[in-house]
């Protein structure tokens, strides 16, 4: 079990380290394109359709072999791809080496995010927050990625980006490769017996697909949704606002951070509620998102109604994921492969619905279009929900020690097998019994069966408690301890670059607040990669602020009488 654990962490980094490149790439990648090839407007549609296209292609076949071939081999071979696609753009000096990167990049991703969501789906059955846990990574690597990719990108130019882009998709590939190999085949992910023989040709996907079609018309129903939102956005932050690409990335970024924040607790509701009613709320909210875009009066009020669609695409897409990997069965790999694809038609769909409202209505036409669209979604998504008989009220997850490192003493998954449920261990059942890892879905998803109850000691524990490697977690004075030690490294760099007049800090508080967070401050050469990573590190310093303060009452609560 510790090493499930150990190969769902890893493929967690892995996941942050090129998600943040490949959301960074597609966003300047028409700026690159214009700027460094000379593309015009088409010839940069068409790269961009490239990727996709191959993308489209890929996705169904990357499922297949998830679901034949060592996951993290395929999943490392992705990240391996996106490398090389990244470096393409490098070294590319006309258009045929931009379009083969693009290409590359296109069946990278395929294989990586497919191969990503089947090897995160392996432990649904004893943790239902393990998708909740992917979008955070994902989502987090994002907005790390920008902010620090858009910071020093005066300094090292896109040559540089792409380089570093590419570097954090070795470390990715690397990660992957040394991962555990996968154990003993159970839950959501678990193929059944006799699926093996099914081959690589369309009977398995054709039968996946009809499984998983009403929920597929609603990933592409929401997915056309959310990029026709995102797309109108952008063009009025551009065309409207006259706002630059690196001011209309710290709009969006808001929003990113609380999507890497929110996913995990907001499976709480989930689990409370049920699936359907959050996605009733999620739709709701993202509808009040888009039509309140047509009364913002400027770029920070947009950025702070961004962070409410933020929320809601927190809650959805862990939801869509986990769906779809119950669904799946043993297919999960071929599951996750169309459910994929369908999102990228739905972003095709919806990019193309957004230019033609954008330039065929006004603005606050276009915003309630785009409203509309969400919450139709109200009714659509939980209906497809019902239609496919999964679980409405996913187990609650495991209690987990603060590092992740596993469930903390006296929970009731401990470290005995792969296989094993809580009903095993504590039940007293054999565990050579053949039969137990062939229980359908639904009864191995049980709350009770994660969390039974103990009439007394298991005679084996202190041995596992014992050999558990996981560190306590830190006290609330030690936290603030640290946080005050951050605190005064990043006050004396800041206090050395104000010497050089190359704090970004100070910029804040003694310039005009729109020129300096809207990054109009000149710099240049190393210059700029000073004051870049001094910005940097001031937003990082702000989220360990607000972490640390959210450890700190938390484990207060936790330790006061009841």
């Amino acid at each position: 079990m510790e090493d499930a654990r150990r190969r769902e962490r890893r493929t967690l980094w892995a996941a942050t380290l090129t998600n943040g490149p490949a959301e960074l790439i597609d966003f300047v990648l028409p700026l690159w394109a214009g700027i460094a090839l000379g593309l015009g407007a088409t010839e940069v549609g068409v790269l961009l359709a490239v990727e996709m296209a191959l993308s489209v292609v890929v996705r169904p076949v990357a499922g297949v072999l998830a679901d034949r071939c060592e996951r993290r081999h395929v999943a490392g071979a992705g990240a391996l791809l996106y490398a090389v696609s990244c470096a393409g753009y490098a070294v590319a000096g006309d258009v045929v080496v931009a379009y083969a990167a693009a290409a590359v990049g296109g069946a990278g991703g395929a294989l990586l995010w497919v191969a990503v969501s089947a090897i995160v789906s392996e432990r649904l059955a004893e943790d239902s927050a393990v998708f909740p846990r992917l979008l955070a990574a994902q989502e987090t690597g994002s907005w790390v990625a920008f902010v620090a990719g858009l910071a020093l990108l005066g300094a090292i130019g896109f040559g540089g980006l792409f380089q570093a882009c590419a570097a954090a998709c070795l470390a990715a590939a690397a990660l992957l490769f040394a991962a555990p190999r996968r154990g003993v085949r159970s839950g959501a992910g678990v193929e059944a017996a006799g699926l093996g023989a099914v081959g690589l040709g369309a009977v398995g996907l054709g039968a996946v697909g009809r499984r998983l079609r009403p929920m597929l018309f609603a990933v592409v129903m929401t997915m056309a949704a959310e990029s026709a939102v995102s797309l109108l956005l952008l063009l009025h932050l551009q065309r409207g606002f006259g706002l630059e690409v690196v001011q209309v990335a710290y709009v969006f970024l808001p929003g990113a951070i609380v999507m890497s924040v929110a996913a995990g607790r907001l499976h709480r509701y989930v689990v409370r509620f049920g699936r359907s009613r959050v996605l009733m709320a999620a739709s709701v909210a993202s509808c009040a998102f888009a039509v309140s875009l047509s009364w913002a009066p400027d770029p920070y009020v947009i950025a702070a109604l961004w962070v409410l669609s933020g929320v809601a695409w927190a809650a959805v897409l862990p939801i869509q994921q986990a769906v779809i990997a119950e669904a799946s069965g043993g297919q999960v790999g071929r599951g996750m492969g169309v459910y994929e694809s369908a999102c990228l038609v739905g972003g095709l769909v919806g990019s193309l619905a957004a230019g033609a409202l954008y330039d065929g209505a006004a603005w606050s036409v276009a915003c309630v279009v785009a409203g509309a669209m969400i919450l139709a979604g109200a009714v659509v998504v939980p209906r497809a929900v019902r239609r496919l008989g999964v679980e409405e009220f996913p187990p609650p997850p495991p209690v987990v020690g603060e590092a992740g490192a596993g469930p903390v003493a006296g929970a009731a998954e401990v470290a005995a097998g792969p296989g094993e449920t809580g009903a095993d261990r504590d039940g007293g059942s054999s565990r050579s019994e053949p039969s137990q890892p062939e229980r359908s879905q639904p009864e191995r998803l049980q709350p009770e069966r994660l969390q039974p109850e103990r009439s007394g000691p298991e005679p084996s524990q202190p041995e596992r408690s014992g050999s558990s490697k996981s560190e306590p977690p830190k006290s609330p004075a030690r936290l603030l301890s640290d946080l005050l030690v951050h605190s005064g490294l990043f006050a004396a760099a800041q206090a050395v670059l104000a010497l050089f007049d190359l704090s970004w800090v100070r910029d804040l508080l003694t310039r005009d607040l729109g020129t300096v967070l809207l990054g109009r401050v000149g710099r240049d050469g190393a210059d700029a990669f000073l004051y870049g990573a001094g910005r940097v590190w001031a937003v990082v310093l702000v989220v360990d602020v607000v972490w640390t303060v959210v450890l700190v009452v938390r484990r207060n609560r936790a330790v006061k009488p009841r």
